[in-house]
């Protein structure tokens, strides 16, 4: 891989950087010179991961992290800050299980809107005071943040605390020169997402309602991911970047007219 300085000097962390969208951004801020550290559950599947971007000629350190557990996070900041300073903080990781909105315990209903903002929080919180040069923090939020998608109300109600979080954090952050901002992917080809992509009339449907045919990569994630991580956005906070090709620019169904 064709490898920059953009970044050199540099160091970030990714949280959930050992597969999909975080893999494919860890691959980009180390290509232009970062020094990068993934913090992820799966040893065994972290060394491939440093395995794989060194045969690249990308050199990259690897901590276990469980996304859930403070400590956890508190020592993946430790790590990739070397104890000293950190440039870029990145959470990738969230989900949920698709119910009807009145079928969840409610017990477990909490439990789904904390996996997704929980491991936000707890990366600000320990990224951002080790940010003494100023930084970066992205967080990966989703196009279900902004529009109703049935059977995902607990995914919605966390992607959208992530997105309300971010706005706050800028908004006290900026005047330590720390930057925070969100990526909303839309339909993006990753592990958890590759059932819609292999059932083609489900795939179909959903890009029925888009722009652009097609179904995003992890690489076009990262592409928004590194520009917030990066200085041609020093000027740039508090936004959340969709990336979603025009999935959500459509409420209405086709009214033009047929063609003659």
């Amino acid at each position: 891989m064709t490898t920059g300085s953009l970044l050199a000097g540099t160091r970030a962390v990714v949280v959930g950087g050992s597969s999909g969208i975080g893999l494919a951004t860890t691959r980009l801020l180390a290509a232009d010179g970062c020094r990068v550290t993934i913090a992820a559950r799966g040893e065994d599947r972290m060394a491939s991961v440093v395995a794989l971007l060194a045969a690249e000629g990308l050199s990259i350190g690897s901590v276990a992290c469980d996304t859930m557990v403070e400590k956890d996070i508190a020592h993946a900041v430790d790590v990739a800050s070397e104890g000293e300073r950190l440039d870029i903080a990145i959470t990738v990781p969230g989900g949920g299980t698709p119910m009807k909105v009145l079928d969840y315990e409610c017990d477990a209903f909490s439990a789904e809107v904390d996996k997704n903002v929980r491991p936000v929080y707890m990366l600000l919180h320990y990224a951002a005071p080790m940010m003494t040069n100023g930084g970066s923090f992205v967080a990966v939020s989703s196009t279900a943040a902004v529009f109703s998608t049935r059977g995902l109300a607990s995914y919605r109600a966390g992607k959208a605390a992530v997105d309300a979080l971010v706005d706050v954090a800028a908004d006290e952050l900026g005047e330590r020169n720390i930057r925070v901002n969100s990526v909303r992917p839309g339909l993006t080809r990753t592990e958890s997402t590759a059932r819609m992509f292999e059932n083609p009339e489900l795939l179909s449907r959903f890009l029925e309602q888009q722009a652009i045919d097609r179904g995003g990569e992890a690489e076009d994630i990262a592409h928004a991911i590194r520009y917030f991580a990066g200085p041609e956005s020093s000027w740039v906070t508090g936004q959340h970047l969709t990336v979603d090709g025009g999935h959500t620019l459509r409420a209405m169904p086709d009214m033009r007219p047929p063609r003659p």
